[in-house]
């Protein structure tokens, strides 16, 4: 059974599919302006217009319709009169009161093609490998590399340049590269600051192959592993041992999430911890299931998450370990390298 017949298994209606990513997932086909109505009975028509007509005609088991640049205008006179479910997240207010306008009777749903999206397929997980294993490598190199005196935004150009030396397609997200006060901040900005000895570096990058992301994040020590310093590593290391092990088909978002917490909380820096422990990645770098507080999320096999408790102490530094798993029928599966013991670069 292929995608499109699994999505259609689900449907009660007619699903007009317009997430970008959720068309590509389905069909192989990548466009900027394209749409797909996937019927109960497994039919599936590919929309777009000229400018990407050539690649939609080759794309198997669906029925190609060209239309003008604005597909969905063109979509609420060829469907009108009919019942169609849409995908709430991936529509918006104007284009549905479109589709309205047009007289068709639009139903609302959520996260249908992203369920399937979430157990990832042999051939999924063979493509992330190879990008977790990029990963690796480039993060290798990375560690031989002088932090001392180059800027954050240095280091972060040095990853873009790797990916593509290391065989990815390039980077899957803009690399945060954060030493000090700014690693702090779990979504920092670049800076054009020296990085000086005796601090954490928290370096969080990843690339794309074939479409698919790794996602990792390590934490650097420019200086011996000492200290304060060790001691607020080690404390987020154990809390992500202790996410991993809690991993396993049927454990619940939350609870994964809360098992990372009670080192951490036991330590009296829970309120240093403030964001969930993971998510899913796929081809989009932040997807379903979630490893959060309020997470209901329940976890099969053939799930890949990111597992990436952090310690942010405000004004001082931060410290965050991440690796990607895929969950297996025994509890879970490294795709990036776990990380034991501190790095220490020059």
């Amino acid at each position: 059974m292929n995608r499109i017949e699994r999505l259609a298994a689900t449907l009660d209606d007619p699903l007009l599919v317009t997430g970008l990513v959720n068309v590509q997932y389905l069909t192989g086909f990548e466009s900027s302006n394209t749409a797909l109505l996937v019927d109960p009975a497994g039919d599936a028509t590919l929309y777009t217009d000229f400018r990407y007509a050539e690649a939609a005609c080759a794309v198997a088991d669906v029925t190609f319709e060209q239309t003008p640049r604005a597909v969905v205008p063109a979509l609420a006179e060829r469907l009108s009169g009919r019942r169609i479910a849409v995908e709430a997240s991936h529509i918006s207010l104007a284009d549905a009161d479109t589709l309205r306008a047009g007289g068709i009777e639009l139903v609302s749903t959520t996260r249908l093609v992203e369920t399937l999206r979430a157990v990832k397929d042999a051939g999924e997980l063979e493509i992330m490998r190879r990008a977790a294993a990029i990963s690796d490598r480039v993060y290798d190199e990375l560690s031989r590399q002088p932090f001392v005196g180059r800027t954050e935004a240095e280091l972060a150009w040095w990853l873009e340049q790797a990916w593509h030396e290391a065989g990815a397609d390039g980077p899957a997200f803009d690399a945060i590269v954060a030493f000090g006060e700014n690693g702090a901040r779990p979504h920092a900005k670049l800076r054009d600051v020296p990085i000086p000895e005796g601090t954490l570096v928290v370096v969080d990058a990843g690339c794309s192959v074939d479409g698919y992301a790794s996602d990792c994040t390590r934490t650097f020590f420019t200086g011996q592993p000492d200290g304060r310093l060790r001691e607020i590593y080690d404390l987020c290391l154990q809390a992500q041992l202790d996410g991993l092990a809690a991993i396993h088909p049927g454990a619940v978002g939350r609870d994964v999430d809360a098992a990372s917490r009670v080192a951490i909380q036991a330590a009296g820096m829970g309120d240093r911890y403030g964001h969930g422990l993971g998510h899913g990645v796929g081809l989009d770098v932040h997807e379903e299931p979630n490893l959060r507080p309020e997470s209901s999320s329940v976890l099969e096999i053939g799930n890949v998450v990111t597992v990436e408790p952090g310690i942010y102490l405000s004004g001082d530094v931060g410290v965050r370990i991440e690796d990607m798993v895929v969950v297996t029928e025994d509890g879970c599966e490294r795709l990036t390298a776990v990380t034991k013991e501190p790095v220490v670069v020059g």
